[in-house]
């Protein structure tokens, strides 16, 4: 029998907010444990929680981004269940009223194809604090720093087909949220987390299968394994005659499999109601069309500015839009370099992020700044630099070692382009292969043309990498 995914994610992304949803405690990354969880965090007696205003603002940013409906009165509600790192037993959540309601996001398929995931809703609510197990033979120790930090709860409909299609809707989401500077996305720190809700049923059937919740992954490439891991283990199940079992499950990276957590839980066994201490959130028209206003260039609309105005192709354009940071790295460095973008662009899809992945860093982090990339472009527009010789110039760069044309010249980089000079260099090369020489006058159109690298890799090597290939090929050519 041949068997269909089905799949639903719901993302929880941490709001960029200096403080946290219902306090003034400071969401600071990386700070001492239980050094920034206030009485509000702790729930003790008699403190009342009040709502952060700029998380409602990013989270109707989101809503307006994605076309969703925006609630115009929303409810907060009391989510109870024990947890260790819940300190008052009850998580501030959002159930039957969410600020955000019914939207869509397009994601790109590998055949260039779109399809549009809908979104179900987006919800605020607080975030729990952190169990750790590492340090702590046989104990487990609690970190209430992130408890109370805001979230916003994005739901997506059922409308994944595969692992593929799961990882390129969250990408999309991160893209998102990072160009709406609503949060970090940073899935390592944890601002960023995934459940997946994987079912199977026959290809062709519309009834939906028993899903398993695989809960709080934390990489692109996690999720597409968790994804594929579960979907295996759900068809070994019902072809073997068992039956899948609704519940929430881990995925253990080391092992590469999902394990059983718990029973899964349904709304109604967290038993919510409206938090009595906090009233409807109610947004006015003037508000929301602010925010509609305030939106930056999102990344569907620089996606198809790039292809208009670069002339790049879906491929490059794709690419650089993913990450706003490395779209505006892209800009700044095509103004620099005041030359065809598509040499840019491929500097940075090849070269740089090649060398940034390899050493695991950010483009932020990169230790070539757009300016000089921008000007290492423009020395390989204008010929004063071979593509051999870019390469050293870029790998001068990223050591730290001045600037582009200052490399150029304590190195003696510059291109050779006087056309005697390559002339004298040529006569001495083929001079010093008269076989090869004649060889290549005795061999048919195909071998010429493979034999005539020979010649090039000799001249090249004869200039140390200076002369213009172009030149070189058609010198060569000439003579031969």
């Amino acid at each position: 029998m041949e068997w269909e995914a089905v799949i639903g994610l719901e993302i929880h992304a941490q709001l960029a907010t200096q403080s946290k949803i219902f306090s003034g405690a400071s969401t600071q990354f990386g700070s001492e444990p239980n050094t920034q969880a206030c009485s509000v965090d702790l729930g003790l007696p008699g403190v009342l929680p009040v709502l952060n205003e700029d998380a409602v603002s990013k989270a109707v940013k989101f809503g307006v981004s994605i076309g969703a409906e925006i609630g115009r009165a929303s409810v907060f509600a009391r989510k109870n269940y024990f947890y260790p790192d819940l300190p008052k037993g009850y998580q501030i959540s959002q159930m039957e009223l969410p600020i955000v309601g019914v939207g869509h996001i397009d994601i790109q398929l590998d055949d260039g194809s779109q399809k549009r995931i809908g979104v179900t809703r987006a919800h605020l609510e607080e975030d729990a604090g952190k169990s750790l197990h590492e340090d702590f033979h046989g104990m487990t120790g609690i970190d209430l720093n992130r408890a109370g930090t805001p979230l916003l709860e994005i739901v997506s409909e059922p409308d994944l087909r595969s692992a593929v299609e799961a990882v390129a809707y969250l990408k999309k989401v991160h893209s998102l949220i990072r160009y709406l500077e609503i949060s970090d996305g940073n899935m390592a720190e944890g601002s960023m987390r995934c459940d997946a809700n994987v079912s199977i049923r026959p290809k062709g059937q519309d009834d939906y299968g028993t899903r398993a919740e695989i809960k709080n992954i934390n990489s692109f490439r996690f999720v597409e394994k968790a994804i594929n891991v579960e979907i295996e283990r759900q068809i070994d199940l019902i072809e073997a005659g068992e039956k899948v079992v609704q519940e929430t499950r881990l995925y253990d990276a080391d092992k590469n499999e999902t394990r059983s957590m718990r029973s899964k839980e349904e709304a109604n066994d967290y038993r919510y109601f409206p938090d009595p201490d906090l009233l409807p959130v109610i947004l006015e028209e003037d508000f929301i069309n602010s925010i509609k206003n305030s939106l930056p260039e999102l990344p569907e609309a620089k996606f198809k500015r790039f292809i208009n105005d670069y002339k790049l192709g879906d491929y490059d354009a794709e690419i650089l839009v993913a990450n706003k940071d490395l779209a505006n790295y892209f800009e700044t460095c095509v103004s620099i370099s005041d030359t065809d973008p598509k040499l840019s662009a491929n500097w940075i899809s090849g070269n740089l992020l090649g060398a940034l992945n390899k050493a695991s860093l950010d483009i932020n982090e990169s230790p070539v700044t757009a300016k000089n990339l921008g000007d290492l472009v423009k020395r390989v527009a204008d010929k004063t630099l071979s593509s051999k010789t870019a390469k050293i110039v870029f790998e001068a760069l990223w050591q730290g070692v001045d600037d582009v044309d200052t490399i150029i010249e304590k190195q003696g980089l510059k291109q050779l382009t006087d056309t005697s000079a390559i002339e004298t260099i040529v006569d001495e090369v083929l001079g010093n292969n008269p076989e090869q020489v004649e060889n290549y006058k005795n061999a048919d159109d195909n071998k010429r043309k493979k034999m005539l690298g020979f010649f090039v890799g000799q001249v090249m090597k004869a200039s140390k990498g200076k002369a213009n290939p172009q030149q070189v090929n058609e010198i060569l050519n000439k003579k031969l």
